[in-house]
């Protein structure tokens, strides 16, 4: 098989790779618009925030310390122990329940029934909110994750590969993992979304706030659940990538990758969101790998933009959306 052909199918494995990164970010956003009609801007933040969270508990860091120290005049940082990953990792569960509790008491409860651009109105404003809180909490450092996930080359996929065909392929093993992980979320989700009573739930209050209030369903816990799973997602999301990357407060802008995947595959969909992931992640790496060289590379930083121009021109609901249909 020729060399280039194998380069190509290596380009492609981890382009689906990269695409489940993108799917678990954007996984987050499809969960709060199904359930509530809100496109949530601080998505990414909100993994950003739950990353800087994790390492900070799980370092033993004191949390407001620059503030603190710059009060008092004193010079604490830490606490001098380290939490195990697991602990750390639950934890950080529980501070983003506390953010999806607070959000639903001091935002979402006063703006019942508004238009839809006021509500994203107020996703920005806490999107602002959360990286400067992240920064004073946390400091803006770049950290380095380690819960454990092995990284590196894949041995057994290079070495099976390089029998096969005499060319090793390189393949992540924090990818393999990611790709587990991001298909047993979906699977859960899917499930709980339309075989559970709260997932019926979600769906009827994205159709209408009032009329799901008419029929006893409660408001407020809906949200607060739904934007608990969102936060339970964007950690997922800020473990992978801030392993990946470090934790560095750029991480809040793999938010921006995630908005071509919704367009692709639909902002109401979770399946669309995987296979949106999927399109993005090998689309951009095979546009890198065929074209880039003939037009100077870096394509990669705006492939995703301009197809998904392309699916608002021609079909805005995405590949997996419901289509909207008005009658005026």
């Amino acid at each position: 098989m020729p060399d280039q052909l194998l380069f190509a199918i290596e380009v492609t494995l981890n382009g689906l790779m990269a695409g489940v990164m993108y799917a678990l970010v954007a996984l987050g956003f499809v969960l709060i618009f199904k359930a509530s009609g809100i496109f949530n801007y601080a998505q990414g933040v909100m993994a950003l925030f739950a990353a800087l969270t994790l390492v900070g508990i799980q370092q033993g860091q004191v949390p407001f310390a620059h503030l603190i120290n710059a009060t008092f005049g004193t010079e604490i940082h830490y606490f001098g122990w380290t939490v195990p990953s697991l602990l750390a990792i639950a934890l950080t569960v529980v501070v983003m329940v506390g953010l999806a509790i607070a959000v639903e008491k001091l935002v979402l409860k006063h703006l019942v029934n508004q238009e839809p651009i006021i509500l994203f109105m107020a996703t920005i404003g806490l999107a602002y909110f959360l990286e400067g809180l992240g920064d004073i909490m946390w400091g803006a450092d770049i950290k380095r994750m380690d819960v454990g996930l092995p990284q590196g080359l894949n041995t057994v996929i290079d070495d099976t590969t390089f029998g096969w065909f005499g060319y090793g392929f390189f393949i992540d093993n924090l990818d393999l993992i990611a790709t587990a992980i991001a298909a047993g979320l979906v699977l859960a989700l899917m499930i709980f979304s339309q075989y559970s009573r709260e997932g019926r739930a979600l769906r009827a209050v994205a159709d209408d706030h009032q009329a799901a209030l008419s029929v006893g369903i409660s408001l407020q816990f809906i949200w607060i659940l739904v934007w608990s799973i969102a936060g339970f997602v964007a950690l997922v999301a800020g473990i992978m990538w801030g392993t990946k990357l470090g934790v560095q407060f750029s991480l809040s802008l793999i938010a921006l990758k995630a908005l071509p995947v919704l367009m692709l595959g639909g902002f109401t969909s979770i399946p669309g969101a995987i296979v949106g992931g999927l399109i993005i992640g090998v689309g951009e790496k095979l546009f890198e790998f065929l074209v880039g060289p003939l037009v100077g590379g870096a394509t990669e930083n705006w492939f995703a933009y301009v197809l998904a121009l392309i699916f608002l021109v021609f079909r805005p609901q995405g590949l997996f959306g419901e289509k909207i249909i008005e009658r005026v």
